[in-house]
């Protein structure tokens, strides 16, 4: 067989993609032990818009957006015709010691849009490479090496990052983040992080507002600061929504204090925005509603529309000045083989020619108006504790008498139940544990969202009818 998967009876036959599958593949962020039986594998084919096709031509609503990247739907022409269009002119050079017009654009685009704070200079340089991850690794890198170079502050090497947090799964990242799912096993490799209490509005206490536990979140932040003075070289911390941590959200009133805190003790600000960026929250980047800046800005995902593996590090001038010296060890030596890869900066590049034409921010700002009243219908149910927003992301916390004291015993799979039934229903809902969420592409019509809240609804009664 050649690779080709136009054949019709190969796309009618899932069954003999499930069985190749299960022979050759190791699959991400999955128990393969659980395959074929106890989590049912898709076999998708093509995509259309909010819609992933399996082989047999079973369309699947896909209401995460495919790991959150997928902005403007499935097989978007737009984006599909600007990398062919790149491929058949340039597919890929190195970028140390070249340029290309496509990398050379989406820098300056980037640096157009970025969150801008009014007497702050701006965000002036960007670094590109594959992937979130990545991405999180040579922002990290960039707030360290700074501090080396400049060689007054050799005990700065420490993080400061969020309880809950979540940025990634390499090493560097991993030592930044707070699940113990993915961290505990290599917490004998990761490097020394200290970890803030986190702002989430869930944690609240009983009758305080968002806006007050950020406040108190914040407080608990300057007494750590106060405590490792002189230590830390960077704080790092996903915007308004954590997002692999159970779509927990905060008041960007949080944002503002970080901000403060970060000047007053001299630490890099780092943004990362891979999840959270591109218009999910309600506005290009989650830190505009703060209206404040970081000093790294991390993207990926929605970077090209969900297309291609790309992601960008947005630093200030005062940083990549901390750099330049006539020692190359001094230079930031980090480096991938697709880094700033045509094609994918092609992509992005399409992306927001579509955000500039098509007045996404302002469509998006109704589909979600949408959502929270089909939300709110649900977030009635008796083991619904809480029904959170932020823009274009819906979370459902489940548990087993619908308040917060209440969890369900992990035993019984609440979510996992709730998956297999919205899949069976024609809706791509993986949880995160016993959460429930939504986080569409934006180009979801009526007709769709109303699919995803009928079998919402279901997939919690079935999810929960083993209590």
């Amino acid at each position: 067989m050649t690779g080709q998967i136009h054949d019709a009876a190969i796309l009618a036959d899932g069954n003999d993609w499930r069985t190749r599958d299960l022979a050759a593949v190791w699959h991400p962020c999955t128990q393969m032990r659980e395959h074929p039986d106890i989590q049912p594998m898709l076999p998708i084919v093509r995509g259309e818009g909010a819609w992933l096709i399996e082989a047999g031509g079973r369309k699947i609503l896909d209401s995460g957006s495919s790991w959150w990247t997928n902005l403007h739907g499935h097989a978007e022409p737009r984006i599909a015709e600007a990398i062919a269009t790149q491929a058949r002119t340039l597919e890929q050079v190195i970028l140390a010691g070249c340029t290309h017009p496509a990398a050379v654009e989406l820098a300056e685009r980037l640096l157009a849009v970025a969150p801008r704070e009014p007497g702050r200079p701006p965000l002036t340089k960007v670094f590109f490479a594959d992937n979130g991850s990545a991405g999180v690794e040579v922002a990290l890198k960039m707030a360290f090496q700074w501090f080396q170079n400049r060689g007054d502050e050799p005990r700065r090497t420490k993080f400061v990052a969020l309880q809950n947090g979540y940025h990634g799964e390499t090493l560097g990242a991993l030592a930044v983040g707070d699940i113990p799912l993915y961290r505990r096993v290599y917490a004998p490799l990761l490097c020394e992080s200290v970890f803030a209490p986190s702002p989430d509005a869930y944690t609240a206490r009983a009758g305080q507002s968002a806006a007050g536990h950020a406040e108190d979140a914040a407080d608990a932040l300057a007494h750590l600061l106060d405590a490792h003075a002189g230590e830390i070289c960077a704080l790092i911390l996903e915007p308004l929504v954590q997002c692999a941590g159970g779509m927990r959200m905060h008041d960007p009133v949080y944002l503002k204090r970080v901000r403060e805190l970060c000047d007053v003790h001299g630490v890099f600000l780092i943004a990362d925005e891979i999840a959270v960026g591109f218009g999910r929250t309600g506005t290009l980047f989650a830190f505009e509603q703060a209206g404040v800046q970081p000093d790294l800005l991390c993207l990926s995902k929605g970077l090209t529309g969900g297309f291609l593996p790309l992601s960008t590090v947005l630093a200030t001038q005062a940083l990549y000045d901390g750099f330049l010296d006539a020692s190359r060890e001094r230079a930031f030596l980090h480096s991938h083989s697709y880094t700033g890869n045509p094609l994918a900066c092609a992509a992005a590049l399409a992306s927001l020619d579509i955000f500039a034409t098509d007045d996404v921010l302002a469509r998006n700002r109704d589909t979600a108006a949408k959502m929270a009243t089909l939300a709110a219908q649900i977030g009635a149910h008796r083991h619904v504790a809480d029904t959170r927003q932020t823009g274009m992301i819906v979370a459902f916390e489940l548990t087993r008498d619908g308040d917060k004291a209440t969890p369900f015993d992990p035993a019984l799979r609440v979510g996992l139940r709730a998956y297999r039934h919205a899949v069976e229903r024609g809706v791509l809902l993986r949880p995160l544990g016993d959460i429930l969420y939504w986080m569409p592409p934006y180009c979801i019509d009526d007709a769709q969202l109303q699919l995803l809240a009928d079998v919402t609804a279901e997939a919690i009664e079935a999810g929960t009818a083993c209590v």
